[in-house]
C-alpha cells in the first residue's frame, strides 16, 4: 500500500525548516525545503506564523496532496495534545500553554493531523529509517551542539520507560561531576573549559576545532572530551544492548577530533558497537517527524509520544 507524502519540520533554537518527505522511499523532496528564522522571545501569533510560512511554502512545492505534518519539537512540550510548556526558558516563553496543533491548523487553514516528536527523538528516527542507523535493531542516537540530546530506539520506536534505558529515555539530565550530562557535553562546556584554560575567549566549538591542529589545550580538550563521553555512554549501551551508536548535531562536525578517545574508551569498558556521524545531518529530524504520518508506525508510536 502506497504511503504517500507527508510534512516534516524540525524546530530549532532560532530556526524552522520545513520539507516533504516521500514516505514510500524515506527521500526528502529537496525542491520543497524551505525555512524561515524565528525570533523565539516574539509573541505566540509571530512565532505561529513564521513556522506556517515554511510550511506553506513547502506544501505549495508539492507534486501531490500531503496527509499531515509531523513536527520535531524541543521540549518542555506536551507531544500527544500539542501543547507547548515552555517556561522560564530562553526560548519561546510566549507560547506556554498554547494548543500549537489548533493554532497552525487555524493559521494553515486546514483539519490534516499535525502531529509531533521529540526533536532528539525524531533525528534518532531518522537515522533508522534511512540514515546510518538503517539495519540495526537496537540503537542510541546522540546530538551534539547546545545541549546533549539522546535516544534510545528499538525496531525505530523510541524506549522512553523501562529498566534498561534512563528516566525519560534520555541522559541529559543524569547527575555528572558537579552538575549534569548536559553542562559537560555541550559547546558551553568547550567554550567555557577554553577560557578557563588558557584566558581566552572563542566563539564556539569551530573555533576551537580549527586550532586543535596546532593549540595543545585545544586537542586536549577533544581528547578529554571523547574519553568522558566514553565512559559516560558505556553502562547504557551495555543495558540497552546498543548495536550501533548515531552522532549528529554541531559537535559532532568535529568527530575525528575525538572519536579515538571516545573508541578507546569503549575498548576500556569491553564494549564493542558500530559507531557512526549522521549521514542525514539536518534532514533527519525531518524524516523522523514525518513518519508519524504513517498510520502503522502511528500505531506503534502514539503511546510512547505521550511518554514523551
Amino acid at each position: 500500500m502506497r504511503k504517500g507524502l507527508s510534512i516534516g519540520v524540525d524546530v530549532g533554537g532560532s530556526h524552522v525548516t520545513s520539507a516533504v518527505i516521500n514516505l514510500d522511499d524515506n527521500a526528502v523532496l529537496s525542491e520543497t525545503l524551505s525555512g524561515r528564522d524565528v525570533d523565539t522571545s516574539a509573541e505566540a501569533d509571530v512565532i505561529i506564523r513564521s513556522w506556517a510560512e515554511a510550511i506553506i511554502e513547502s506544501m505549495a512545492k508539492s507534486p501531490e496532496p500531503v496527509t499531515g505534518i509531523g513536527m520535531a519539537m524541543p521540549g518542555p512540550f506536551d507531544y500527544s495534545k500539542g501543547i507547548a510548556l515552555f517556561r522560564g526558558l530562553p526560548k519561546f516563553n510566549k507560547l506556554y500553554g498554547l494548543n500549537v496543533s489548533q493554532a497552525l491548523q487555524t493559521e494553515l487553514n486546514t483539519p490534516m493531523p499535525i502531529r509531533f516528536m521529540n526533536d532528539a527523538s525524531a533525528f534518532a528516527v531518522g537515522e533508522a529509517f534511512a540514515g546510518s542507523g538503517k539495519g540495526f535493531n537496537r540503537l542510541m542516537a546522540i546530538t551534539l551542539g547546545t545541549g546533549f540530546g539522546s535516544a534510545f530506539l528499538q525496531e525505530g520506536i523510541p524506549v522512553i520507560e523501562r529498566e534498561d534505558v534512563p528516566e525519560l529515555g534520555c541522559v541529559y539530565h543524569l547527575p555528572y561531576k558537579d552538575g549534569i550530562v548536559d553542562e559537560y557535553f555541550s559547546t558551553r562546556w568547550f567554550v567555557g573549559r577554553y577560557e578557563e584554560l588558557t584566558g581566552k575567549q572563542v566563539k564556539g566549538v569551530k573555533s576551537i576545532a580549527d586550532l586543535a591542529g596546532s593549540d595543545e589545550v585545544a586537542k586536549a580538550l577533544f581528547d578529554e572530551f571523547g574519553s568522558n563521553l566514553g565512559t559516560l555512554l558505556s553502562p547504557w549501551f551495555k543495558k540497552f544492548k546498543v548495536e550501533a551508536l548515531i552522532a549528529g548535531g554541531n559537535i559532532s562536525r568535529a568527530w575525528p577530533l575525538f572519536g579515538g578517545t571516545f573508541d578507546l574508551a569503549l575498548k576500556n569498558e569491553n564494549v564493542d558497537i558500530v559507531t557512526a556521524v549522521s549521514e542525514l545531518k539536518e534532514h533527519a529530524a525531518l524524516l523522523g517527524s514525518a513518519q508519524l504520518l504513517v498510520e502503522e508506525y502511528w500505531k506503534d508510536m502514539k503511546d510512547v509520544v505521550a511518554q514523551m
